[in-house]
């Protein structure tokens, strides 16, 4: 993940937009971290609602929980835990990570919250209810996104670390339990990134595109593409980085967002076809 603006990452198309741009002009398809699609089916997000996001908040993390809306967000110096309205997009209540920390993805876990950091080593436990830290606990490697997965084996962590690669934690302690490499129609799936746990599945938002994926945890596979390319509209594009923040609201119901961007989008996900 970028730490200043001079070296932040562009945002480019969605994936299709991208295949289709260069089977035209002819050339080799640029690395989206996603294969080409195969028969994996591709769905466009629809727009129900649109709600205002802090276009300074660079957004790492998103997660709605008992009517409000938790946003981790990074940079050096100013990475921050979040509680905003869901309804509105304003800040309840806010507290920094240490300066030298670059934040990234969240996850609640009853009673806490847990923050990723990019390269620091660590993940920091905070208290829900009051925003304040609690303790740091050592992570190996770098952090990306983080959701919480509930299944009949019990709850796990789930951790993205830019890689093909979902790595799985305990979630007392953040200790690795296990790991699952990403597959799409059979090939590696990288640059995963914010993670969202819903049921028994984990969705991605792919770095440097449009695209999220959702992704069968117990065997890596990916079930389902979402194409959200032109979600913000190119008039709120200026300053705004890449798609990187997915929150489940209901059902088929979701909350997208980005670094910088300058609204949040209640969409919804249609099912796949069969």
């Amino acid at each position: 993940m970028p730490v200043r603006p001079l070296l932040r990452r562009p945002s480019v198309p969605g994936l299709l937009v991208l295949l289709l741009a260069v089977a035209a002009c002819g050339a080799a398809a640029p690395d989206t971290g996603l294969p080409a699609p195969g028969a994996v089916p591709v769905v466009r997000p629809q727009v129900l609602a649109e709600v205002p996001h802090d276009p300074r908040a660079f957004t790492q993390g998103l997660e709605l929980r008992d009517g409000t809306l938790y946003e981790g967000t990074g940079q050096v110096g100013e990475s921050q835990i979040r509680a905003l309205d869901p309804a509105t997009g304003a800040v309840r209540a806010a507290s920094p990570l240490p300066p030298a920390y670059f934040g990234e993805g969240i996850t609640v876990v009853g009673d806490r919250i847990w923050q990723l950091t990019w390269r620091d080593g660590v993940a920091v436990e905070w208290d829900r209810a009051t925003l304040r830290p609690r303790r740091e606990v050592p992570v190996d490697g770098e952090g990306w996104g983080l959701c919480l997965l509930s299944g009949a084996a019990g709850d796990r962590v789930v951790r993205s670390d830019g890689t093909d690669r979902l790595v799985l934690h305990d979630p007392a302690d953040l200790a690795e339990v296990g790991s699952v490499a990403v597959t799409l129609d059979g090939a590696p799936v990288t640059r995963l990134n914010e993670l969202e746990c819903v049921g028994d599945r984990v969705w991605a938002n792919v770095w440097q595109t449009d695209d999220l994926v959702r992704i069968d945890p117990a065997t890596g596979a990916v079930d389902a593409v979402v194409d959200a390319s032109g979600l913000l509209p190119a008039g709120q594009r200026a300053g705004a980085d890449v798609l990187n923040g997915i929150a489940h609201v209901e059902g088929d119901e979701y909350l997208l967002t980005g670094k910088l961007w300058p609204t949040t989008f209640r969409v919804r996900l249609p099912a796949p076809p069969a």
